[in-house]
């Protein structure tokens, strides 16, 4: 298996979990008022990308678990730089970190969540394409 088609790859790509090819999200939109919006269907295999309403519900569950993350690295790097850190500082490096990684997150945790479910299946010239269910 190529590093292009690696799990690890594609979910640092946010690439379709089935082919690993497909992108989840539309190109250029990562920074934009419109980086939640995802593709319905794989562009490129087909895959129903939102199988059933709420099915992103448990992504919110991996959301909380990078936030955590981040917060405890921001207390760690704050008392090493300052060694006293007040509620202040501290919800103020947190907040402006967080809402800056937003994006980010928000689409690291549905790459997450779909690829715990969805298995590959190989190259999108290799298996056949799922007919689109909506």
């Amino acid at each position: 298996m190529s590093q292009r088609h690696s799990l690890l790859y594609s979910i640092a790509t946010v690439k379709c979990p089935r082919c690993r090819e497909g992108n989840m999200f539309p190109e250029g939109t990562l920074y934009t008022t419109k980086f939640a919006d995802m593709h319905k269907n794989c562009p490129c295999c087909g895959l129903d990308l939102e199988p059933e309403p709420g099915y992103y519900y448990g992504a919110m569950y991996v959301s909380f678990g990078f936030n955590v993350g981040i917060f405890l690295v921001s207390l760690f790097v704050l008392y090493q730089i300052l060694g006293e850190v007040t509620m202040a500082m501290m919800l103020t490096v947190v907040g402006v970190v967080v809402v800056g990684l937003l994006p980010i997150i928000f689409r690291l945790s549905r790459i997450l969540w779909i690829s715990i479910f969805v298995r590959y299946e190989g190259p999108c010239s290799e298996i056949a394409r799922k007919v689109e269910s909506r």
